[in-house]
């Protein structure tokens, strides 16, 4: 038979190491984000909680889950060789 060695591929990944961390990063913040939104509700299903409206639930917690996606599409269009 030949030599498969003369004929095997190199396997290369999509992209390079610092585009995963880069990702890594990304979805961290996504995941810090909902942590952030979470809660705020009442125990009594019948009383209303005011702390459903503050500003991390409704300005913080939206902006950092923004901000992670953005981190995540610059992760993969970022081009490592320039």
């Amino acid at each position: 038979m030949g030599k498969e060695t003369d004929n095997e591929q190199k396997q290369e990944f999509l992209f390079e190491s610092i585009n995963y961390k880069i990702l890594l990063a990304g979805i961290g913040v996504i995941a810090l984000g909902f942590i952030l939104m979470a809660g705020g509700g009442s125990d009594d299903p019948r009383v209303f909680n005011e702390e459903i409206f503050n500003f991390r639930r409704i300005r913080l917690a939206p902006t950092v889950v923004l901000i992670g996606f953005g981190i995540t599409i610059w992760s993969i269009l970022k081009n490592p060789k320039k």
